[in-house]
C-alpha cells in the first residue's frame, strides 16, 4: 500500500510539472543594450547597435527556457557615422526597407546556463535567411542572471551567408554580434 502511494504521489508531482503554465518575462529594451562590430580590411573596428528591439524569455512546461529577440533593422545605427547608418540600412547590407527585423529565437535550454555559461543555439533569420547560429552566454556575475545582472552573450555570424554580399574589399564578412539583456523587473 504505501509504494501504491508514493507512486500516486510521484505522479501527481509529474503531472503538475507538465501542467506548469508557459510564462513569458519582456526583455528590459531600455536596461539592455544588442551591438555589433565591423572590421574593415584596414584594421578600422565599426561600432554599430540596435537601439530598438524587443523579446522575451518564455519558461517551457519542462522547466527550460528559450529566448526571442527581435531586432529593428530600420533603426540600426553606426556610431558616429549617419552615412554609414544609412548604408547599413541599405539593401547592400541589412536591406531594412525590404527585411524590417532580424530575430533570434533559441532552442530550448536548461536556465543554469545564464549562470554558468555556454553556448546558446538556435535560429537567427536575416533578410528571410534562417540558418542555425550559437551565441557564448558568459557566466554570471550574479546568483539572478538577467535580474541581478545583465546577462552577456556575443556570436560572429558570416554576413555574406545572409545575402549581405556587398562591400567585400572594403568590410570584412565577420559580423560580431555583443549582448547585454536585464529583464523587466530586475533591478539596476
Amino acid at each position: 500500500m504505501r509504494r501504491a502511494s508514493v507512486i500516486a504521489w510521484l505522479s501527481l508531482v509529474a503531472a503538475a510539472q507538465v501542467a506548469l503554465p508557459v510564462r513569458a518575462t519582456g526583455i528590459d529594451a531600455a536596461a539592455s543594450r544588442v551591438g555589433f562590430q565591423l572590421v574593415t580590411r584596414w584594421g578600422e573596428t565599426i561600432d554599430g547597435r540596435f537601439p530598438v528591439f524587443d523579446g522575451e524569455v518564455t519558461r517551457l512546461p519542462d522547466g527550460r527556457q528559450q529566448v526571442r529577440l527581435s531586432l529593428s533593422a530600420a533603426d540600426v545605427e553606426i556610431l558616429d557615422s549617419a552615412r554609414r547608418s544609412q548604408m547599413t540600412r541599405g539593401a547592400g547590407f541589412f536591406d531594412a526597407r525590404r527585411f524590417p527585423w532580424i530575430t533570434f529565437l533559441s532552442d530550448p535550454f536548461d536556465p543554469a546556463l545564464l549562470e554558468l555559461g555556454g553556448q546558446l543555439h538556435g535560429v537567427l533569420s536575416i533578410r528571410d535567411v534562417q540558418r542555425r547560429e550559437a551565441f557564448t552566454v558568459l557566466a554570471s556575475a550574479c546568483s539572478s542572471p538577467a535580474l541581478d545582472c545583465p546577462v552577456l552573450a556575443a556570436g560572429v555570424v558570416d554576413r555574406t551567408a545572409y545575402g549581405m554580399n556587398r562591400w567585400p574589399v572594403v568590410v570584412e564578412r565577420k559580423v560580431r554580434f555583443e549582448l547585454r539583456i536585464r529583464m523587466e523587473g530586475g533591478g539596476e
